[in-house]
């Protein structure tokens, strides 16, 4: 449809979807979800244009998604999923949509796709793990997306995604990473820049259990996301602080004023598809989403989770 971020489009009615699906409910592998059926019928903005994804599975970097887009407004509230609160950015690919303008009937319920839909939010092989668009993203996205494939910087800027400087930025960050990855196969410690880190240089300060605590935030509290030095204290040697990662996309955000969004109970790991509980409190912040310009201008837009122990009340 050679969409571009800023266009309107329709998303189809249920029986033009449903004739899309196969008896999984998906597209090239890609899942049209429940919680989508509800903006069938809708205008909405293209956010992004979905031409890749970074993967976060198996962390083979990106990964080429074909002919989808991001919608303004439309993410995921996981209520076919267990109350995931990831509130992931979901997929729409060409075929569930249309350009604003174009013939259409009036729209068509079709009472055959939510009991489909439903049978497709649990893996096949165990009922009791769910299935979703993130679950699936690397079979609707297997083929890899090299870094020297300088169309996708191209497309970047041609649909809106991101500007020129921008790109650049992201070019040069994602070039120094992977400089930093072969020194620190071939070369001695004591010749590796900063240690061989990534851009950004994050350095944890600890070893062995992580501490934690507990600010009891609500939705709607004003708070500011700590220093990056203070954030550091808290990390174990894999960034993580109680099995919670904290990467470079969020330190930029480090000193900034904002309010809680919601309190993250629960979420699907992408991996598996399990249904976890947060043992540890963490949130999520109004407006902050992962930029991806640590990962080649990536369109997905995470919403990260930060521990109550990187943030203090304002």
């Amino acid at each position: 449809m050679d969409l571009k971020v800023g266009d309107v489009v329709e998303v189809r009615s249920e029986a033009e979807i449903r004739a899309t699906l196969d008896e999984r409910g998906e597209l090239d592998g890609l899942p049209f979800m429940p919680e989508m059926a509800a903006y069938c019928g809708r205008r909405l903005t293209v956010h992004k244009v979905a031409h890749k994804l970074c993967d976060t599975q198996t962390r083979t970097g990106l990964r080429r998604m074909e002919r989808a887009v991001h919608l303004t407004g439309a993410r995921c509230d996981g209520a076919a999923h267990g109350g995931c609160q990831t509130n992931c950015s979901m997929y729409w690919k060409d075929a569930w949509i249309r350009r604003v303008g174009e013939t259409s009937g009036a729209p068509a319920p079709d009472p055959r796709l939510l009991p489909l839909l439903e049978v497709g939010t649990r893996k096949p092989d165990r009922p009791d793990h769910y299935s979703c668009q993130a679950t699936e993203l690397l079979r609707a996205a297997p083929a890899c997306l090299p870094v020297r494939s300088m169309g996708q910087y191209v497309t970047d800027v041609r649909t809106g995604n991101a500007g020129l400087r921008r790109t650049l930025h992201a070019l040069l960050i994602g070039g120094f990473n992977r400089l930093q990855a072969v020194s620190t196969r071939v070369l001695p410690r004591r010749l590796r820049l900063r240690e061989g880190r990534r851009w950004g240089f994050l350095k944890p300060g600890l070893r062995g259990r992580t501490p934690t605590a507990t600010l009891d935030l609500k939705p709607g509290e004003l708070v500011r996301v700590r220093s990056k030095d203070e954030i550091m204290a808290t990390l174990n040697e894999r960034m993580e602080n109680r099995g919670l990662g904290f990467e470079e996309e969020m330190a930029r955000y480090c000193g900034t004023v904002t309010r809680v969004q919601s309190v993250v109970e629960r979420c699907v790991d992408e991996r598996t598809g399990e249904l976890l509980t947060m043992k540890t409190p963490c949130v999520t912040l109004e407006d902050v989403v992962c930029q991806g310009l640590h990962s080649l201008n990536c369109p997905r837009e995470f919403v990260p989770f930060w521990r109550e122990i990187w943030l203090e009340r304002v």
